[in-house]
């Protein structure tokens, strides 16, 4: 059994503008048909609006729940001459006549619920990576909690590499991926939007945007950044042993090779004088 909230302007009750509800098994609660009403309501499962009359002010309604985001299934119910009138504009999940059977009606309301729940469950995720991350529900990206002023393709692009964290993409398939199909620019779009990405992330961050030469870019993890920064700090501060230091420093005079000297020439005659002779 669901719950479900009709709204409408009509002193009827509620199997008066849908009489099928009378024979199904839901509890079902009636309010104004006004944006206002909905704010001491509880929730519902549906949402059922009344719209046999008065169309043009049941589209600003529809509209305005749409916006608002009840977070549940818009079902309009409208008569068989009102449904020329309804469009995609409208933002309802489905419409139905006030003549529906229970049968029929017991199916789109199940069936918008279901499409609901799998909506629900393939709602965007943030993103995180280190002190990045990427929430694709507000189009926003922060790093360490400031807000990145990104254009939009900058954050589809950094949203895009961060999802796929330590792949490597051509600039080919950024465009595809990012720009889409019908674009015709060039990869030079890429390198440029990278560059800006970069300035924007500020030097500490710039190596999370990682260049592999001759192919493309990559994502690279927060965590590989770190240790790649301190390892080179690590080398540079750990003294070189005595052997391996150079001999000769880069600036320092360099000493002219000194030649041995070559052996002095014996003559035959002091060869044969022994010592006990001298």
């Amino acid at each position: 059994m669901s719950s479900l909230l009709l709204l409408t302007n009509a002193l009827q009750p509620s199997t008066e503008v849908l009489p099928a509800l009378g024979l199904l098994l839901h509890n079902v609660r009636v309010a104004p048909a006004e944006g206002p009403a909905l704010v001491d309501t509880p929730g519902a499962d549906v949402i059922l609006i009344d719209g046999r009359r008065d169309l043009p002010q049941v589209r600003s309604l529809c509209q305005l729940l749409r916006s608002t985001g009840p977070g549940c299934p818009l079902v309009l119910v409208v008569t068989e001459g009102g449904l020329a009138a309804v469009t995609a504009d409208w933002g309802i999940d489905d419409v139905l006549l006030d003549t529906a059977g229970p049968a029929e009606v017991e199916a789109r309301l199940r069936l918008a619920m279901g499409r609901q729940q799998i909506t629900s469950d393939d709602s965007p995720m943030e993103i995180r990576n280190g002190d990045l991350s990427v929430d694709e529900a507000t189009y926003s990206a922060k790093l360490k909690g400031r807000v990145l002023d990104l254009t939009f393709k900058e954050f589809e692009l950094i949203k895009y590499l961060a999802q796929h964290p330590g792949r490597v993409f051509t600039r080919a398939q950024l465009l595809q991926e990012v720009w889409g199909y019908d674009y015709f620019g060039g990869t030079r779009t890429v390198d440029v939007h990278v560059r800006r990405l970069r300035a924007k992330l500020g030097v500490e961050h710039e190596s999370l945007i990682g260049t592999v030469r001759n192919v493309g870019y990559r994502f690279v993890t927060p965590e590989k950044v770190e240790r790649a920064a301190d390892g080179a700090k690590a080398k540079a501060a750990t003294p070189r042993p005595e052997g391996e230091r150079d001999s000769n420093p880069v600036g320092s005079p360099v000493a002219p090779p000194v030649e041995k000297a070559a052996p002095a020439e014996i003559t035959p005659k002091e060869a044969d004088v022994r010592p006990a002779q001298r």
